[in-house]
C-alpha cells in the first residue's frame, strides 16, 4: 500500500515540494532583509524597550516605525501566498485521491486485491496527511519567521491573513483540506469536479470560521484612557482590536475608529485650547479614547481552539469518506 499509495502521488508529491521551494526562494531573501532592516535601524531595541504594555508613550518609536512600513509593509501581502497553501493540498492532494481511482474505473481491480475499503482509504489519508503535516508544520514555522518583523512593528499576530499562516492553526486547516477533497471526490468521482467542490466548501468554511466565530472564541476586554492621558494605547502591543473611537460624558460614541491626544500643561491647564474644541465639537466631557479588543496574548489561546475546530472536522470527513467508499460500486 505505501509503494502503491507513493507511485500514485509522486507527481503530486514533487509538484507540492517544488512550489515550496519556489516560495522559499521569495520569503528567505526578503525575510533576511526585513530582519536586518529591523535591528540595524534601531527599531527592534525601541520596541523592546516600549514592552506590551497597554498604555505607553508611542512616539519615541514612531518614526522609526512608519520608516520601516513605508518600506516594506506592501511585502506583507506575501502572505496570501502562504495561505492559499493548505488549499492547494487539498485540491491536488486530496480530492484525486478517491475521484481518480472511481473516474478511471480501477477502483473495481483495487478494491478486490484483499484490502478492504477502509484499510484502503484510511492508509492513503495516513500517509497524503503525514506529507500534508510535515509541509504544514515546515510553513507555519517559515511564516513566523518571516512574519516576525511586520508583527512586532503593529501589524499583529492575530491580523487576518497573519494568524492564518503561523502557529498551529495551518496544520489544522491542511488536513481538513485534505480530508475534504477526499470527501468532495467520493461524492463527485471525477478529479476536476471534486476539486471545485473543494475549494467552494473550503472558502466557505473557513470564512464562517474567521468571520463569525473567531471574534467570539473569548469574550473582548475594553480599554479606556483620558484623552489629555500622557500616555496612549500601546499600538505595537499586538492586539486585536475590534473597535475603538472617542467617547464623550454621556458615554456617546461621538468619533467612530478615531483617538484624540490633548497635551495639557503639569497642572492640567489646556493652554493649547484641545479640550475645549473637543467640547464643541463632541458635547460635554470628560472625553476618553476607547477600544474593544483581545489581547496579544490570548494567540495561542486562540490558536488551539481554531485548530481544536478544524482537527474535528477532519475526523468528522474522513469518517464520512469512509462510509461513502464502502457504498460506492
Amino acid at each position: 500500500m505505501i509503494w502503491l499509495t507513493w507511485r500514485q502521488h509522486r507527481k503530486q508529491a514533487l509538484w507540492t515540494a517544488a512550489a515550496i521551494l519556489a516560495l522559499a526562494a521569495v520569503l528567505v531573501p526578503t525575510g533576511l532583509a526585513m530582519r536586518s532592516t529591523f535591528q540595524d535601524s534601531g527599531l527592534g531595541a525601541c520596541l523592546r524597550a516600549l514592552g506590551h504594555a497597554e498604555l505607553v508613550d508611542n512616539g519615541g518609536c514612531e518614526a522609526l516605525s512608519e520608516r520601516f512600513r513605508n518600506k516594506y509593509d506592501a511585502t506583507a501581502y506575501l502572505a496570501v501566498l502562504l495561505v492559499l497553501l493548505p488549499l492547494l493540498a487539498g485540491i491536488f492532494l486530496g480530492a484525486p485521491l478517491v475521484a481518480r481511482e472511481v473516474e478511471n474505473g480501477t477502483h473495481r481491480l483495487v478494491w478486490t486485491q484483499g484490502v478492504s475499503r477502509r484499510r484502503w482509504i484510511l492508509t492513503k489519508f495516513g500517509l497524503v496527511g503525514a506529507v500534508a503535516l510535515v509541509l504544514s508544520v515546515g510553513y507555519a514555522l517559515g511564516a513566523a519567521w518571516w512574519l516576525e518583523p511586520l508583527a512586532d512593528n503593529g501589524l499583529g499576530r492575530f491580523r487576518y491573513l497573519v494568524f492564518d499562516v503561523q502557529g498551529t492553526a495551518p496544520i489544522g486547516y491542511t488536513l481538513f483540506a485534505v480530508a475534504l477533497g477526499i470527501l468532495a471526490g467520493t461524492v463527485a468521482r471525477r478529479v476536476l469536479p471534486a476539486m471545485g467542490l473543494s475549494l467552494t466548501a473550503f472558502i466557505a468554511v473557513r470564512a464562517l470560521v474567521e468571520l463569525f466565530a473567531r471574534p467570539h472564541f473569548l469574550p473582548a476586554r475594553t480599554l479606556t484612557y483620558a484623552i489629555d492621558s500622557p500616555l496612549m494605547a500601546n499600538r505595537f502591543a499586538g492586539s486585536w482590536i475590534y473597535r475603538e473611537g472617542v467617547r464623550n460624558g454621556t458615554g456617546a460614541l461621538v468619533l467612530p475608529d478615531g483617538r484624540i491626544g490633548c497635551a495639557t500643561g503639569p497642572d492640567g491647564s489646556d493652554s493649547s485650547g484641545c479640550l475645549a474644541r473637543v467640547a464643541q465639537d463632541y458635547g460635554p466631557g470628560p472625553h476618553t479614547n476607547w477600544q474593544e479588543y483581545q489581547p496579544a496574548d490570548r494567540f495561542w489561546t486562540f490558536q488551539a481552539i481554531e485548530t481544536g475546530i478544524f482537527l474535528a472536522l477532519t475526523v468528522l470527513l474522513v469518517t464520512l469518506a469512509v462510509r461513502r467508499v464502502r457504498r460506492i460500486s
